[in-house]
């Protein structure tokens, strides 16, 4: 053959390589082996490339596709340190090899009889060099013997240059469609491998229902605060790798980032055999983790959804999972919660809630209603607390409970409650320039995030020095989580209500987690009994032990008392007698109107029955 012809072969393959992928890359290869082996009247031709990390060569492709490949193949990875002489000097090989059929090679002869069935070859072996490091190996193999000419070993050098560069091309195009597809972390699927793989999952035609299960680990932030985020990615490195080992085969396992992971099972499920699912991965995910000489452990909440190809997309099966597991975050952690379309009517609800908040805030259409709290042994008025009402214009009526958590999950809570404190107090002024004398306390609920808020104590400064209320008129409700919550930030912002003259009341205690400590460490006036404890009294023995240890610590850190929910005559009776006085509930009054409050407030109390020496409740 020609020097010239040799040259079109080189120009050949370069051609075909120029426009090679990472997607394309195997295909090419096998076209260029196939020429070769056309060209050079070969048996066959391979390309291996060298891993260095694992110390192995790996089968990359070959021409002509061997028949009846044995299972285990023995060519496919051939780990250097068990190898035969012949295959373990491609780690680094330098210079072109020669093997020919009666040499010394008989470990590569028998591997390769063992792999392809014929008993002797010749091969040729060039390296594929990047500078020092040997990163492949391009074969050429002749049933029997031949002999190659020097010409020839210099056009197939020549070959396997173009092919590491193409090769070295491609494996960085790999990596980069890894680490795309990938998870940095844990090597898991990540988010956008996770929504291609949903995207075929759920497309029309597709059978049988998908399942999918969202994992978030509970209170990992707990973790990285006393080890630090280096233990704290170890400690998802273990659960990813665990959720990897323990898939059955054709789940996908992805991670979303931070601590939260998603499975999607590979077969058909309902939502029975996913929610044993994920009892299953719980028991996994629950088993202690070794860090440095501690163990650690961490529950999971899981939330599950089942939608059928077609009739449910992959964004919309990925957000119904979400809001799963929040439901299951909400019973505590540790849970498991199944979609249902109630959570898809609460997440609208809560989203026209959001997307109206704050201009209702700002153009003043909230409204607040008021309750008495009155003396149960005479019927005086000694308080009345400002309840915050929204009419919404397509919701209808709305309670505290439906928007105050959204301004705090939105940062509206401080402005919410500074309209709030700021029209109580308009009130308030109203109430006392028409009644003369009026002595009573005027309560306003304070959320978590609003009391830590910065401008805080400077908002309520304000507020009543614009109504010219008395700081001592004035006291503000909080929940016990706000006590516990942010320590240091409460005890400033109690401190600086007192410097105010301002009275602080703990609401709805013993349903919270405030401690004995804290109550003798901060600063606060009133207790107030949470109704739950209140509505059976005189019927739960329960609820009369715990009342009754409440009135305890309130006369022990001599702070007042007051019991909300009294609806009956028997509960109003078993308070005077334990020694609880003021209370508020609807057999005092309901919430009123501030037109209505007013009137009672001039009356100045709510006629009392001498029988039961308990009020009767009015008709308001």
């Amino acid at each position: 053959m020609s020097a010239h012809t040799l040259e079109e072969l080189v120009t050949g393959v370069a051609s075909r390589l120029t426009a090679t992928t990472a997607l394309t890359w195997v295909d090419s290869a096998e076209e260029v082996l196939h020429d070769l082996v056309d060209y050079f009247e070969l048996d066959a031709c391979f390309l291996r490339r060298n891993d260095h990390d694992v110390r192995a060569t790996i089968l990359v492709a070959e021409w002509p596709h061997r028949t009846n490949v044995p299972d285990p193949d023995p060519l496919a990875v051939v780990y250097f340190e068990d190898a035969d002489p012949e295959f373990a000097r491609a780690e680094h090989l330098k210079e072109v090899g020669i093997v020919r059929p009666g040499g010394d090679a008989t470990g590569y002869q028998d591997r390769v009889t063992a792999g392809s069935g014929v008993p002797a070859v010749t091969l040729a072996a060039i390296p594929l060099l990047s500078g020092d490091v040997t990163t492949g190996t391009l074969g050429f193999v002749r049933f029997g013997d031949r002999d190659w000419s020097s010409a020839e070993i210099n056009v197939l050098k020549a070959i396997a240059a173009l092919l590491t560069q193409v090769q070295e091309r491609v494996r960085a195009e790999s990596l980069l469609l890894y680490w795309a597809h990938n998870d940095a972390l844990t090597g898991l699927a990540n988010r956008r491998s996770l929504l291609e793989h949903l995207v075929r999952r759920m497309a029309s035609g597709e059978r049988g229902p998908v399942a999918l299960m969202f994992l978030d680990l509970d209170r990992l932030k707990t973790l990285n605060d006393f080890l630090g985020h280096t233990a704290g990615d170890r400690f998802i490195v273990e659960i990813g790798s665990r959720l990897a080992d323990s898939r059955a085969s054709g789940d996908l396992v992805a991670r979303l980032g931070g601590d939260e992971f998603v499975v999607v099972l590979g077969g058909e499920a309902d939502v029975g055999t996913a929610c044993r699912e994920a009892e299953r991965i719980s028991e996994v995910v629950n088993e202690p983790v070794i860090l440095g000489n501690v163990s650690f452990s961490r529950s999971v909440s899981v939330g599950i959804a089942v939608g059928t190809p077609g009739d449910c997309t992959a964004v919309d099966l990925l957000w119904q999972a979400d809001q799963a597991v929040i439901a299951a975050k909400a019973q505590g952690g540790n849970a498991i919660a199944a979609f249902t379309e109630s959570m898809r009517a609460e997440v609208e609800v809560r989203s026209i809630v959001e997307l109206s908040l704050r201009s209702s805030i700002d153009e003043d259409r909230l409204h607040l209603l008021y309750q008495p709290e009155v003396d149960l042994r005479t019927g005086r008025i000694l308080a009345v607390e400002a309840l915050a009402r929204w009419v919404h214009p397509a919701l209808g009526l709305l309670l505290p409970q439906s928007f105050i958590p959204v301004a705090e999950s939105t940062n509206l809570a401080s402005e919410l409650g500074a309209w709030v404190l700021r029209r109580a107090c308009s009130d308030y002024a109203r109430w006392r320039a028409a009644t003369p004398g009026l002595d009573i306390t005027l309560r306003v609920n304070v959320s978590p995030a609003q009391l830590v808020g910065l401008e805080f104590l400077e908002v309520v400064s304000r507020i009543l020095d614009e109504h010219a209320v008395r700081g001592d008129r004035l006291c503000l409700e909080i929940t016990e989580n706000a006590v516990v919550g942010d320590l240091d930030r409460t005890r400033v912002a109690l401190q600086g209500l007192a410097d105010l003259g301002v009275r602080v009341a703990i609401d709805d205690f013993g349903t919270g987690y405030s401690s004995l400590a804290q109550l003798k460490q901060l600063r606060f006036d009133v207790l107030k009994i949470d109704r739950e404890f209140v509505r059976d009294l005189g019927n739960s023995p329960g609820d009369l032990a715990i009342v009754k240890s409440i009135v305890g610590l309130a006369r022990s850190f001599d702070l007042d008392l007051v019991a909300e929910g009294v609806e009956n005559d028997t509960a109003a009776e078993v308070l005077l007698g334990l020694g609880c006085n003021r209370a508020q509930g609807f057999l005092l009054s309901p919430p009123v109107t501030v037109e209505r409050c007013g009137e009672l407030l001039r009356a100045g109390w709510i006629p009392v029955d001498p029988a039961l020496r308990t009020p009767r409740r009015l008709n308001v």
